[in-house]
């Protein structure tokens, strides 16, 4: 069982020639409109990942009660994820602010609204348990997150924290958790061990005693755990938007782990899973599911041991 706690937005998406500079302002032809929020993306990853197997994903966050509500929900709707605990607050749906270039870069600004107003008391501990892989970001109140990673590790469920958007983790709280998954910059800022993105998760591993994983984009992903090191290199694709790529990393590997893959076939399925999330424009739109994550495995080599 799939439980994640975080965040849920909606995505107000414009593809422009070039991202602005500071002060500069540049026009876009159009824009979209689709679901976000790196939690809500994280579990619509982690439920189509495992599409067909029977296994649930639910889903703990907070809504406005406006008009972006239901965009905010409806694709986590039609993955059948369980909402029970996604509570309607007076603020506003989160909504992130996109800007997209040619190459699939992006610049993101996102307003909190409702998330605001997460709280740790809406995940009851039957959804806790030993059987339970409990997913959580960066994106709400970090108190509300830290508390609910207390709570289940008292009850021994596994524990993923994706460190996104970049902001310290005290270290009790990192060493609570059992994966830790960072990109470059948050490897950097969460080590006091140099500039290096792959040295530095290398040494968190060793300093908190978890594992750790650092996505490097188009040069794959390493992760260390104690007497092991993992290489995965990145699936090769023709990127037009890489915003939901790291979303679509952490749920397929949650969901592969949580289905019982070893670590290094989990880095596999979510390798894949990130380079075909950089195919398609928008967050939840470019989440592929299991069908296509399984036919695109053999493009990519297994994941080294070093």
């Amino acid at each position: 069982m799939i439980t994640v706690f975080g965040s849920i937005n909606v995505d107000l998406v414009a593809r422009v020639a070039a991202l602005p500079g500071p002060g500069e302002t540049v026009l876009a032809p159009d824009y979209t409109v689709v679901a976000g929020g790196k939690g809500a993306n994280q579990a619509v990853a982690a439920a189509r990942a495992r599409e067909g197997s029977g296994a649930k994903t639910h889903m703990i966050g907070c809504v406005g009660r406006d008009g972006f509500a239901d965009i905010a929900l409806a694709t986590m709707r039609d993955c059948t994820i369980d909402l029970s605990a996604v509570v309607a607050v007076a603020e506003p749906t989160a909504c992130a602010m996109i800007g997209v270039d040619p190459a699939g870069a992006n610049q993101i600004i996102v307003a909190s609204g409702a998330n605001r107003h997460l709280r740790a008391a809406q995940l009851d501990d039957g959804l806790l348990g030993v059987d339970t892989t409990l997913v959580l970001q960066l994106e709400v109140d970090p108190g509300e997150t830290w508390a609910v990673i207390a709570r289940a590790k008292v009850r021994g469920a596994r524990v993923i924290l994706n460190t996104a958007p970049a902001a310290p983790v005290p270290p009790d709280v990192a060493a609570s958790c059992d994966i830790l998954v960072m990109n470059e910059i948050e490897a950097v800022m969460l080590s006091s061990h140099g500039n290096d993105p792959v040295e530095a998760a290398r040494a968190l591993s060793l300093d908190w005693g978890v594992t750790t994983v650092v996505t490097l984009g188009a040069e794959g992903a390493w992760a260390f755990e104690p007497g092991a090191t993992w290489r995965i290199r990145a699936l090769a694709v023709e990127a037009i938007d890489s915003t939901a790529a790291g979303d679509a990393f952490v749920g397929v590997l949650a969901a592969a782990l949580d289905g019982g893959s070893t670590l290094a076939e989990a880095l596999g399925r979510a390798s894949v899973a990130g380079g075909l999330a950089c195919e398609t424009a928008g967050a939840q739109p470019s989440l592929p599911g299991r069908a296509a994550i399984e036919q695109a495995l053999s493009r990519l080599a297994p994941a080294e041991s070093l």
